[in-house]
């Protein structure tokens, strides 16, 4: 199935968007539940932990590239990565929450490379499946609608995890990933829309992975993706501990999560809408600056405050939709100003995924050991002012300064609905 060169239908926009529902299943409790989940159910202790998730997202972060250059060098077509991905993703699932009971150094060693081993997997199905969507359209709503439609299903499945880890545990929700991974891959593959790759043009030179880095605007806006990515990861990190330690209130923090991403879903049609009228960007610096003005009242709150923190979470919940649906589609119609489109889609994904990992390392293997130095102990009263600034004011002044370089990159080029695509160099 092509997707040519017509509007893609709602079905087709599924068929292909479904697969986001069981990524997002594992990246919730990979990114929110694990460093708790370890720190819970073994010896481990915070410091311990977050130095593997440091080594582990920084490990993760170079695999990535090399991924992308792999599948940029290869003449396969996307969904044959999907495929690869499917059984890699299961067993890796399994081996990081269902652990066997080992000794303390053992038990290090294995979280480690269960880490390794979903992040690979991770890494191999989201390039695939983000460059896939990438190569679809180049018409600036066509490629909004793709992300937000992704990017929606993923929503819905953070939402699903976060409510089946709160009722049924992990075994229920490794259940649950099991068959929703099984069921949109299979739907993905038999039924989605096939981007039109160009010719015999599909692999990249040796070295010719760096061909992102070598675009001025890719490298503006690949720095606005790191910073704004650790700004959103401190709390995704510490927000466990923030609800449980800090609000009193860990036995709401699966409502939390359904309030915040709901919103998200809520919102992004709102976002769509707004980027078609003014620009991915424009709409998407908006959103930081309603983040930060609403998220910075988190630092205010007082234990047991949960319908204040219930409301911060469903207003800050509907700028994380910008997050989610603009800046791939930015990164879309980069690609296609480029003239890269169709061909090297999996190279400039391999060095965003890059970019989240290193957000994410940089969160973990800074904020968790920084709070350790500061005092703070995991189900005790030690060091919880030092919880509430990690928590709340870092990542506003992180999303501010995001903002700033957004406005100040050079990405005007690609708003265009007839890009005029130079010819591949490279």
């Amino acid at each position: 199935m092509s997707s040519g060169a017509g509007p893609l239908t709602l079905p087709a926009l599924f068929s292909y968007g479904l697969f986001g529902l069981p990524l997002a299943m594992l990246a919730l409790p990979i990114y929110i539940y694990v460093a708790p989940f370890y720190a819970q159910r073994s010896s481990l202790d915070l410091a311990q932990i977050g130095a593997v998730l440091l080594a582990a997202r920084i490990a993760a972060a170079f695999i990535d590239p090399a991924l992308g250059a792999w599948m940029a060098h290869g003449r396969r077509s996307y969904a044959v990565y999907v495929g690869a991905a499917l059984p890699l993703l299961l067993l890796g699932f399994g081996a990081l929450f269902h652990p066997p009971t080992l000794s303390h150094g053992a038990t290090l060693a294995w979280f480690l490379a269960a880490l390794l081993f979903v992040y690979t997997a991770y890494g191999l199905a989201g390039i695939a499946h983000q460059s896939w969507g990438a190569a679809l359209s180049q018409a600036r709503a066509q490629r909004a609608r793709v992300t937000a439609v992704r990017e929606g299903c993923g929503l819905l499945g953070v939402i699903l995890a976060a409510g089946l880890t709160s009722v049924l545990g992990y075994d229920g929700l490794s259940l649950a990933f099991a068959v929703c991974l099984l069921v949109t891959g299979a739907l993905l593959l038999a039924r989605a829309p096939r981007p039109l790759l160009r010719q015999g043009s599909q692999a990249l030179r040796a070295g010719a992975w760096r061909l992102p880095l070598r675009q001025r605007a890719f490298r503006w806006l690949f720095a606005v993706l790191l910073v704004n990515g650790v700004a959103a990861a401190i709390p995704a990190t510490l927000f466990l501990f923030f609800a449980g330690d800090y609000l009193r209130l860990g036995h709401y923090a699966g409502p939390f999560l359904i309030v915040y991403f709901c919103a998200a879903a809520a919102s992004m049609p709102a976002w769509v809408a707004l980027a078609r009228r003014f620009g991915e960007a424009r709409a998407w610096g908006g959103a930081m600056l309603l983040a930060a003005s609403v998220f910075v009242w988190a630092y205010g709150l007082e234990a047991g405050a949960a319908w204040g923190f219930a409301s911060i979470c469903l207003l800050s919940g509907l700028a994380l939709g910008a997050d989610l649906a603009l800046p791939p589609a930015l990164l879309a119609g980069l690609i296609g100003a480029a003239g890269h489109a169709g061909r090297h889609e999996a190279a400039y994904f391999g060095w965003w995924n890059w970019g989240v990992q290193m957000s994410l390392a940089l969160a973990a293997g800074i904020a968790l050991p920084l709070l350790a130095w500061l005092g703070y102990v995991p189900g005790s009263n030690k060091g919880l002012p030092a919880l509430s600034v990690a928590y709340a004011l870092l990542p506003c002044a992180l999303k501010l300064l995001a903002a700033l370089l957004l406005w100040r990159a050079p990405l005007q080029h690609i708003y265009s609905d007839h890009l005029e695509i130079r010819p591949c160099t490279s």
